[in-house]
């Protein structure tokens, strides 16, 4: 095998592609911090029971595990940041009330998430600890599309569902794990006939609710349809009321609603969202409520969040010019060097082209030159 050959779905990012990333983490972080978010950067490396404990069991598939070479314990390369904020926010600031963190960095999976995406995604995301009201699902949204927003992505939807749905209807079934899994699966697939047999030997309300759920998806008229096929809950009444307030808080984009919807990490406890773009095969954006992230670090308290992939988010968007430069000659001169130096304090691109270099194309577009003009240093548009 060539020594220059990457393993399966992870590759180099170059020069162009690079540049976009970087320049839209900086925005992203940038719109984040408008509304208020702190930076937060945990390690890549953590012992694999720190994050895997709890919620983040979930994870265990998808998470690279190595020795640790001074300790001998078992360490995990995070796929996943959100178990390691919940650790920060109820160990290390322990904050009593609202706590608003960011973040970004690179995770790793031992599979893809689909056919052509990358293992190694660089992972955004926004989280709001300590509030359990609708105003920080509204908040964690609207931050959400705000960041597409600031990313150019044009048309984007939001599809809503609610974790607590299912979980109300099978509420009073006693289901061992494996068959849970197959639930899920089933619903997740709409498969009302492997549904069906799955659950042959459920309470007829609970049995009756799942089936409903495969049919309930589309427009706002899924609530109304929802209010009476779904059996009158506590849990269900919940989240419908809080799929209608909202969709009535988002503007400017379309709004779908898919019931069944159980795609994501297994933490969620209350209303999921998923925001999807043209040209992108999955979700752009993927977030909501998961209250009990923090229980196994000992702080139980309300949470919600988004997280995305600016690598996949990259992909669908239309890529940048080149970024505009001024061109000057390499030269020992105290003065070139000066005006050079000055440019670039402006914040100027400044390329040096080195003798027998001139024809060159790189990443910037030198639209002006720096050439000496009766004894001074002055920029002409070329």
């Amino acid at each position: 095998m060539s020594a220059w050959v990457l393993p399966d779905h992870l590759a180099d990012v170059l020069p162009s592609e690079a540049r976009h990333i970087e320049e839209l983490r900086r925005n992203l972080l940038d719109m984040a911090r408008c509304y208020g978010y702190e930076l937060v950067m945990p390690p890549l490396l953590e012992h694999l029971q720190s994050l895997l404990t709890g919620a983040g069991a979930a994870l265990d598939l998808r998470t690279f595990k190595l020795v640790d070479q001074l300790s001998g314990r078992l360490l995990g390369l995070r796929a996943d940041s959100t178990p390691q904020v919940a650790r920060i926010d109820a160990h290390l600031l322990n904050r009593q009330g609202v706590a608003r963190l960011c973040y970004c960095g690179p995770v790793l999976h031992t599979r893809p998430g689909a056919p052509h995406a990358t293992r190694e995604p660089l992972q955004f995301g926004a989280e709001i600890y300590g509030h359990g009201g609708l105003e920080a699902d509204l908040e964690i949204l609207a931050l959400a599309l705000d960041c597409l927003k600031v990313a150019k992505v044009s048309a984007p939807g939001v599809d809503l569902a609610d974790a607590r749905i299912v979980k109300a209807l099978l509420e009073d079934v006693s289901l061992e794990a494996d068959l849970l899994a197959q639930v899920h699966a089933a619903l997740a697939a709409k498969d009302s006939s492997e549904l069906s047999v799955l659950t042959r030997t459920f309470p007829n309300a609970s049995r009756q609710g799942l089936l409903a759920l495969v049919q309930l998806y589309g427009d706002e008229t899924v609530l109304l349809e929802a209010e009476k096929a779904l059996p009158p809950l506590a849990g269900v009444r919940e989240a419908l009321f809080n799929l209608k307030q909202l969709s009535r808080h988002i503007e400017g984009v379309s709004v779908s609603f898919d019931l069944a919807d159980l795609r994501g990490y297994a933490y969620y406890t209350g209303t999921r969202f998923s925001i999807y773009a043209p040209g992108a095969s999955d979700a752009l954006v993927r977030g909501g409520r998961y209250d009990a992230v923090g229980a196994v670090f000992g702080r139980n308290r309300p949470a919600a969040g988004f997280s995305l992939d600016i690598k996949a988010l990259v992909g669908v968007l239309v890529a940048p010019p080149l970024r505009a430069a001024i061109r000057a000659p390499w030269r020992n001169a105290s003065d070139l060097r000066a005006a050079i130096a000055a440019l670039r304090a402006q914040g100027e691109t400044v390329v040096c082209v080195l003798p027998g270099h001139e024809n060159e194309i790189d990443e910037f577009h030198c639209d002006r030159e720096l050439i000496a003009v009766a004894g001074q240093w002055v920029v002409k548009t070329i």
